[in-house]
């Protein structure tokens, strides 16, 4: 089915329902509420007689610079609804209890297909972010649809964070042509990305530690293993640390980068970031899954963490093989 044909269905469903409730994925990222946030907000200012909720249950603290999120509701208000989940692949991420209590259930993701887990399932795999998805929606129905500043900047979040600021594989002239869309509504970028990358004192002591404890594998993997002590030392949240995985990003010969960190119920959060070889596959292995070049996982106990480390130098051994100009 093309893709034009499944985002009508997709709209016709919005139309049809009275009570929509969106949700996402756990440990949201830029492009999770952005996404969330920014197809909320278009729903609103579109239809403001229906009931347009976003609800999630864990939180990321440095992008509450975008809105909050609405407070949580009792299972028996999903009956009636259509549930329409965004940038979530595997219906075990989907961080809300009673998704599967909703009338119909819509997937919009833009991660390589898992599991189809909606009444329709649309998956756009050359979208770099599902924010451009939503975009894209907007933009081919504005005879419908209506934006604001506020929904623009969500979105324009989520395609930046998922870009890494336009600077990864997937950044089309199409992708840029939506995000010029989203900046026709007089979108802050210095705040915006002050908002995003902007790192307090506490952060840049606990990445100087991540520079001198960091190790490399024998083909040139990095990885560092943030514990809870020194979570503890800077005060800093498990959150604010795996943020940290890309200070190992700009290392010559070295295209695969970890960050490992401790959780307070002692799981072990994994972040993998890679420049030119998929690392998809090696996150599917360890519990997660994501992009070819930025996944995430977990592990439990420090045999898991070597054994993941070893598997990541034996992608990057088979690739340096095979691939010739990676640089």
């Amino acid at each position: 089915m093309e893709n034009k044909e499944i985002r009508k269905q997709i709209l016709n469903k919005i139309i049809a329902y009275e009570k929509i409730i969106i949700c996402r994925h756990v440990r949201p990222d830029g492009d999770c509420m952005g996404s969330t946030i920014g197809l909320r907000e278009i729903l609103r200012i579109s239809f403001p007689d229906k009931k347009i909720y976003s609800i999630g249950y864990q939180t990321a603290e440095y992008l509450s610079f975008l809105s909050l999120e609405d407070e949580k509701l009792p299972e028996e208000e999903y009956k009636d609804a259509l549930v329409i989940v965004v940038d979530t692949a595997n219906s075990d991420r989907i961080d809300n209890p009673y998704y599967k209590s909703g009338k119909e259930i819509i997937k919009i993701d833009h991660h390589i297909r898992v599991e189809d887990f909606g009444t329709i399932n649309y998956v756009d795999e050359d979208m770099p972010a599902t924010a451009c998805i939503i975009t894209e929606l907007y933009e081919e129905n504005r005879d419908i649809l209506q934006m604001n500043q506020k929904a623009a900047q969500a979105l324009y979040v989520g395609i930046a964070t998922d870009t890494g600021r336009f600077r990864y594989r997937g950044v089309s002239a199409k992708v840029l042509r939506l995000s010029a869309i989203l900046l026709d509504y007089d979108l802050d970028l210095e705040k915006i990305y002050a908002n995003l990358y902007l790192k307090d004192i506490a952060s840049l002591k606990l990445q100087g530690d991540v520079f001198r404890k960091f190790k490399s594998t024998p083909n040139g993997v990095l990885y560092v293993y943030v514990t809870n002590k020194m979570q503890k030392k800077y005060n800093i949240s498990p959150e604010d640390a795996a943020a940290l995985v890309n200070s190992l990003d700009s290392v010559k010969d070295s295209l695969i980068w970890i960050i490992f960190v401790e959780q307070k119920d002692k799981t072990i959060r994994v972040r993998i970031r890679s420049r030119f070889v998929a690392i998809d596959k090696l996150a599917n292995k360890y519990r997660g899954g994501g992009h070819a070049n930025a996944s995430g996982a977990v592990v439990y106990n420090g045999r898991e963490i070597k054994q993941l480390v070893k598997d990541a130098d034996e992608v990057l051994e088979k690739f340096k093989a095979s691939e010739e100009g990676w640089l």
